[in-house]
Parts: structure tokens; C-alpha cells; sequence
């Protein structure tokens, strides 16, 4: 036989049937490494309550015998995935709530910003508002540009004289304030007493500088978050002590408003539907802002004791609140790390704090307007410039949380600018300048402010303000600080932290002036008189400290 006789096949496939059985198989293998490799990017809860609810909505057995958590979680994966195949789709189009995400898209847009309207007491109250604040920071601006003129050695000479002061305080006693740990502690507009709240729900007064108890109030029902001053309480011709004088916020969601000579609260405020936190009154003493655990902050008109709006945009708990000395703007803190700063007048976000990397526990303005400092669960202290939309400085406070911040604020900068935005009565000295110094650096603008500033007039104001007509004396009784001579306010910076420590820092490099140890645990809060002579905080261990320098007695 030779080659000729071969026959030829064209039909025959090298490797037959095997070659064929081998293909698939790595196709097999590459589809289960794509189903594996999905399978792994799948989105399911970690809460094991929530897969079983998951797997009981699929109509699947919440669990198997000898399954775990882990197994669960893989199950659900399963189930998820052979439901995407059987709709045609590829598996990773769901999200940890099951939705798809054409439907997550969707509401991602229904959360964007959006506004509520408002009702008609709420637009009265800001053209209130708007009216006041224009006033003070006219007031504020003008004095600022007098004491720009002021020679350097001067204010040089002032910061060493208020530093040195303060460098000689320490402690001159603690008193014992409740059984249970104390919130909040605040000094009286007139620095004649002391505010104390605590976890009991009860708040205490204290004289100065004996810290003897004057009165105790009980209403609240849990631990008590906040408590705020009216801004002319205890002092002569402001709020009588039947009126309104302090607020405080408790646990169980409420804010009470109490007088200096009655037991019970003279209205609670309801609304918020978790625990409430900081409280603080507007500058004005007409409206209430505090802070809640539902998320919100609420304003509140003091007067008719109604609510005037609810305020969201925070993704946790709301902490902190504080408005700005001209009374335009409020900030708001929270668990969420972010803080924001309001235009209570238009409702619009004036600025986000975005920076700490922990909840914000405290805040407050500067006396010059344009500042805010907020204390953290990061350890830190940030101030915030509102003209450049940034962080100006951050200081390394503490060495644990940040619990409270206050700025200095001198007794002679306390208003007597009324809600309708009347301005102080001629020749008042306010912080070192009169008001003639006042109108004349700011003629030029007068023509301008004067449709605005223009009082409307307004009928008897109730008694809930103590007074027949709400109205405010000029004189507040309190120290007056020379015509020729710089006001204090806002030259420096009290802190206190879960380290057990009161620290005082200068507000020009934000350097540290002065440690006050505690030596009694966590301090929850601190507070500084009006007058300077006095710094006190409130503990974790149910007393609360007295400090003071060389002139304090």
C-alpha cells in the first residue's frame, strides 16, 4: 500500500467530543468566578435582625438549622442574585435596602435642599429680627472703626493688663451641686449668680461668691441638656423676677421657662420628639433657640410661647446652638461632626463647619461678629472665619472631648437695643464709646439705615417679660469701662474638656493663658461673669467649681 491508497477525511475534528466537554468547562469556571466576583460586591445588611427581615420579605425561611449570621448574609447574597437573573438583570443593581438604582437615583434627588413656607408669625418675627440686627450691627461696626484708630500701645497695654489678671486665677472652692451628674452651668446676666442643671432634672440657683443655694426649681422629668440666661434678667430696670429669666431643655423633649421667684415653670414649650439639647436665647430675649436629639432646632417666640420654626439639616442629633451678639445669624452642632451657621433672618445656610472628625459638643460667637468657635469630641477647638468660609485656627485643646466654649463677654456690651431695633438712648457709653462718638463715624450711612432701623409702633407687651411694656432701662447697674478706654469683650477664650481641665486662651494667636485643673473628673461645662472676676464649671462628679484671681474678692 502505498500513499495514493489513503483515504482522506474532511470531516474529522481534532479532540472529538472531549475538546468540547473541555471548552465548557472553562466556561463554567469563568461564569462561577463572575457570579463569585459579584456575589462578593453585593450589597446586603451586616445586621443580622435586618437579613432575617430581608429573607422573610422573599418569602425565604429566616433561618436554617446550624446556620450563623455569616451563612445568613451568604444565603441572602444567593436569594438577591438568582432574583436580579431572573429579572434579566446582572445582579448589582441592588442596594442594602433592596432598591434598585434607578430608585435610590430618585431619592437621592427628592433629598436634595428644599424649603417649607412659613406661617405669618414666623415673617413677622423676621422682619423683627432683621430690624434688630441691623441696628446692632451698625452699633458694632462703628465702634469697631473708632477703636481701629486707637494707638497700638494702647490696646497692647490692655491685653497685657486683662492677661496678667487672668494668669493669677485658681480655685477658690467647689460646692457639692446634685445627686446625679451636673449639665450645665451659666453666671446671671448681673454675675450675682449661679445656674446649675444635672441629670436629676432639677435646677439650682447660687449666690456669688458664698455659693449658697437660693432656690431650687423641679419640673423636668429627665436629665436636663441646656439652660440659658434671658439676656436681661437680674438686672435693674430688665426683667422683673416674675418674668421670664432662664430656660432649660430636659430629656424628655421639652424647654420650660421659670421665673427667679416662682416653683413651677411659667410655660412649657413642647415639640421636639427626642431629647433636647443646648438652649439659648436670642439676643433680644424675645425668642429661644434650642438644640434636639430628633435631628432639628426650633425657634421658639417667647412671648406667645408658640413655636415659630423647625429647622433640619443635620443627618444626626443636634447638640449645640448659639446665635451671634448681632442677632442675625444662629449655629447649630451635631452628632454628624457637621456644624452650620443660619441666617435666622432669610432661613438660608450662611456657612457649613465642616472640619472636625467628631461630634460637636459646644459653640459660640465672638463678640466681633464674624467668629465662631466649636468644641469637638475630637479634642479640638476650631475657629471659624464667616468672611473667608474657612477654619481660621485649630486649637489642640484638650487632651479628651471638648464638653463647652464661651467667649468673654463684658457686662458693658449688654444691649439695650430693643426687638423693633430702637437704638440706645443718647450719651449711653457703650464699651468705651458714646453713641455721639458713634453717629458720627457713621453719618454717612444714617440716610440709608433710617427706613430700616425706623420703630413700628406696637402695642403693651404681655407680663410674661416682667415689665408693663417689655421695654429695657439703659443703665444697666453694671461696671462701665472708661469712654476713652477698649472694650474687653472677645479677648479671649474659655474651654473645658472630659480631661478634668478649665483652660483660658487668648483670642489674638489663640495661645494658652492659663490651666485650671478641676481634680473631680469630667467637666461638663464652664462660664465666665460678665465682670470677668469669676470662671466656673460644672462636673461629672455633681460638683461644680468656683475660680478667681487676685481681684475677684
Amino acid at each position: 500500500m502505498d500513499l495514493d491508497d489513503l483515504t482522506v477525511d474532511n470531516t474529522y475534528q481534532l479532540g472529538g467530543s472531549d475538546d468540547e466537554r473541555e471548552r465548557a468547562k472553562n466556561a463554567a469556571l469563568i461564569e462561577e468566578l463572575d457570579r463569585k466576583k459579584k456575589f462578593r460586591k453585593m450589597a446586603v445588611p451586616t445586621d443580622d435582625k435586618k437579613v432575617r427581615e430581608r429573607l422573610r420579605a422573599y418569602g425565604e425561611p429566616m433561618t436554617l438549622f446550624g446556620e450563623g449570621p455569616g451563612d445568613r448574609r451568604d444565603r441572602l447574597k444567593y436569594v438577591q442574585e438568582q432574583i436580579e437573573q431572573a429579572r434579566g438583570g446582572g445582579g448589582d443593581g441592588m442596594d442594602v435596602d433592596g432598591d434598585s438604582d434607578e430608585s435610590s437615583d430618585s431619592e437621592e434627588e427628592e433629598e436634595g435642599e428644599f424649603y417649607t413656607e412659613g406661617s405669618d408669625d414666623l415673617l413677622e418675627a423676621r422682619r423683627k429680627l432683621a430690624r434688630y440686627s441691623l441696628s446692632k450691627a451698625r452699633t458694632r461696626i462703628a465702634r469697631q472703626r473708632v477703636e481701629v484708630g486707637l494707638p497700638l500701645g494702647k490696646i497692647v497695654s490692655l491685653r497685657k493688663e486683662v492677661f496678667s489678671e487672668l494668669k493669677t486665677f485658681n480655685n477658690l472652692g467647689s460646692q457639692f451641686g446634685d445627686d446625679r451628674p451636673l449639665s450645665t452651668i451659666r453666671f446671671s446676666p448681673n454675675s450675682q449668680y449661679i445656674l446649675t442643671t444635672s441629670w436629676t432634672g432639677d435646677t439650682k440657683i447660687w449666690d456669688l461668691p458664698n455659693l449658697n443655694p437660693v432656690s431650687t426649681k423641679k419640673g423636668h422629668l429627665d436629665k436636663i441638656g441646656g439652660a440659658a440666661w434671658h439676656p436681661q434678667a437680674t438686672l435693674p430696670g430688665g426683667i422683673g423676677e416674675d418674668g421670664v429669666n432662664f430656660a432649660t431643655g430636659g430629656g424628655e423633649g421639652s424647654v420650660k421657662l421659670w421665673s427667679m421667684s416662682g416653683d413651677k415653670p411659667i410655660a412649657t414649650l413642647t415639640g421636639h420628639e427626642n431629647r433636647v439639647g443646648r438652649v439659648a436665647f436670642h439676643p433680644s430675649g424675645s425668642y429661644l433657640g434650642s438644640a434636639g436629639f430628633d435631628g432639628t432646632w426650633r425657634l421658639w417666640d417667647v412671648e406667645k410661647q408658640k413655636e415659630l420654626l423647625t429647622q433640619e439639616g443635620h443627618s444626626k442629633e443636634v447638640y449645640a446652638l448659639a446665635f451671634q451678639d448681632d442677632g442675625a445669624l444662629v449655629s447649630s452642632g451635631g452628632f454628624d461632626a457637621i456644624g452650620r451657621v443660619w441666617d435666622i433672618r432669610t432661613g438660608r445656610t450662611a456657612m457649613v463647619l465642616d472640619g472636625h472628625i467628631k461630634e460637636i459638643l459646644a459653640m459660640d460667637f465672638a463678640p466681633n461678629g464674624y467668629q465662631v468657635a466649636t468644641g469637638s469630641g475630637d479634642d479640638t477647638v476650631r475657629i471659624w472665619d464667616l468672611r473667608a468660609l474657612k477654619t481660621q485656627y485649630m486649637i489642640p485643646a484638650h487632651k479628651s472631648s471638648v464638653s463647652d466654649v464661651r467667649f468673654f463677654k463684658s457686662s458693658s456690651e449688654i444691649s439695650s437695643i430693643g426687638i423693633n431695633g430702637d437704638l440706645p438712648l443718647s450719651g449711653t457709653v457703650k464699651g468705651g464709646v458714646t453713641d455721639s462718638t458713634l453717629m458720627e463715624v457713621d453719618q454717612d450711612k444714617s440716610d440709608d439705615n433710617d427706613n430700616v432701623v425706623q420703630e413700628e409702633e406696637e402695642d403693651v407687651k404681655p407680663n410674661i417679660n416682667g415689665n408693663a411694656n417689655g421695654s429695657t432701662s439703659t443703665s444697666t447697674g453694671t461696671r462701665t469701662e472708661p469712654i476713652e478706654g477698649l472694650n474687653r469683650s472677645g479677648l479671649f477664650l474659655i474651654t473645658s474638656g472630659f480631661d478634668c481641665n478649665v483652660r483660658i486662651w487668648s483670642s489674638d494667636e489663640w495661645s494658652l493663658i492659663k490651666n485650671l485643673p478641676t481634680d473631680s473628673g469630667k467637666v461638663m461645662s464652664v462660664d465666665i461673669s460678665s465682670d470677668s472676676k469669676f470662671i466656673a464649671s460644672a462636673s461629672y462628679s455633681r460638683s461644680f467649681h468656683l475660680f478667681g484671681g487676685d481681684k475677684s474678692l
